[in-house]
């Protein structure tokens, strides 16, 4: 049986060739080398390799080098910008790098961003035209998440994280999984 991990992150550490954008409270680095070693270690074949946000914003350009330096074990998705707006030009291009199977949109409620903003409109158009699922990242803002999926029926949406929230500080919420049954009913 093949094992894929359907959702990881790597990093390499702060340095001023490829500077982070914020400083989470992480490790100073998971490279690309380090998670293809823990998934052997554990017997996952495959991943996909979501480039970090919080690192990165939208420049996936780690995430390419580690998918071509281990080929076959990585399939990569791009943060895309909704306030880009040749964002479709953006998805063609992505479309076209090997290993790419997917983009991500950021829609937390800290992004104070509306489910009807219309860079969110152009990136769901956008997934659509080049045959890509959007990873959604709605966590503590379901039901922004909920009226953008509504929103494009004809867009293939995976939701990060379950719409879970997982701070990137401790504590961890009181109850995790208070949200979990409106992401079952949709």
């Amino acid at each position: 049986m093949t094992i894929i991990d359907s959702q990881v992150h790597a990093y390499e550490a702060n340095t001023p060739t490829r500077p982070w954008a914020t400083l989470p409270n992480w490790p100073d680095h998971v490279t690309g080398d380090e998670m293809v070693a823990a998934m052997d270690k554990v017997g996952v074949d495959g991943a996909i390799f979501i480039s970090a946000f919080s690192m990165y914003r939208y420049d996936a350009s780690y995430a390419v080098e580690v998918a071509r330096a281990h080929p076959g074990r990585l399939a990569i998705v791009k943060p895309v910008d909704p306030d880009d707006p040749g964002v479709d030009d953006v998805v063609a291009d992505w479309k076209q790098t090997p290993g790419a199977v997917g983009i991500r949109i950021m829609l937390t409620r800290e992004s104070g961003r509306a489910p009807d903003d219309p860079g969110l409109d152009r990136i769901a158009r956008a997934a659509v035209r080049h045959d890509f699922p959007v990873n959604l990242l709605c966590w503590d803002n379901l039901d922004a998440g909920t009226a953008l999926i509504d929103r494009h029926p004809d867009t293939r949406f995976i939701l990060d994280h379950l719409g879970i929230l997982q701070p990137r500080t401790p504590p961890a919420p009181e109850h995790p999984w208070a949200e979990l049954p409106k992401v079952l009913e949709q």
